[in-house]
C-alpha cells in the first residue's frame, strides 16, 4: 500500500513538474545600445542615492488622490565627449512593485498603510509607472559642445486611502537611452 502512494505521489510531482516546463517559454531577453555617446550618470551627484521626503502629517493625506511632500532629485549625465551633433538622451524609469490601480505610483514597502510614492517629470506632471516610463523630451540632451546635462525630477506621497503613520519606502530603477 506505501509503495502505492509513494508512487502516485511521485507520478503527480513529475507530471506537475513536466506540465510546469512545459508552459516556461525558456526565453533570456538581452538589450543594449550602440551609440556615438557615452555619459556617466548620477543621481544627486550619486551612484546610490537615497531621495529623503519631508514628513507629513496623516491628516494631510486624507483621501485617495491626495498628494504632499514633494522633494526634487537631479539625474546627470556627465563625462561625455563634447557633442559634434545634437545628441538625444532620455531618461528611462521602470518600477518595482507599481500600484497600476493608483496611477502607476510605486507601492510603499514601509510600515504606513495607504501611501504610495508617486514620480513626477521635469514639468511636475504624474509620471505613470504602470509600464517602462521614457521621457518623451529628450530632457537629457546634449547641444554641440555640450559634455554633461542635469535633468530635475520630483517624487511625492500618493495617497490611497486615509494614511497611517509609519516609514514609506519604494524604489524606481533608472536608465538613460540614447536613442
Amino acid at each position: 500500500m506505501k509503495t502505492k502512494i509513494l508512487l502516485s505521489s511521485a507520478f503527480a510531482i513529475a507530471t506537475y513538474s513536466a506540465g510546469a516546463f512545459a508552459v516556461s517559454d525558456n526565453t533570456i531577453s538581452f538589450q543594449g545600445e550602440v551609440t556615438d555617446q557615452t555619459c556617466s550618470v548620477s543621481i544627486n551627484g550619486d551612484s546610490k542615492p537615497v531621495i529623503l521626503l519631508p514628513t507629513v502629517s496623516t491628516k494631510t493625506l486624507s483621501a485617495v488622490g491626495v498628494s504632499a511632500g514633494t522633494a526634487t532629485f537631479d539625474i546627470s549625465v556627465n563625462g561625455c565627449d563634447a557633442a559634434t551633433q545634437a545628441t538625444q538622451i532620455k531618461t528611462v524609469f521602470s518600477g518595482n512593485m507599481v500600484d497600476t490601480a493608483n496611477k502607476g505610483t510605486l507601492k510603499n514597502t514601509g510600515t504606513a498603510k495607504n501611501v504610495n510614492l508617486q514620480l513626477l517629470d521635469v514639468d511636475g506632471k504624474d509620471i505613470d509607472l504602470s509600464s517602462t516610463w521614457k521621457s518623451e523630451k529628450g530632457d537629457l540632451s546634449l547641444d554641440v559642445g555640450d559634455t554633461e546635462k542635469t535633468a530635475t525630477y520630483s517624487v511625492q506621497y500618493y495617497a490611497t486611502g486615509q494614511a497611517t503613520a509609519g516609514t514609506v519606502a519604494a524604489t524606481v530603477e533608472y536608465a538613460i537611452s540614447y536613442l
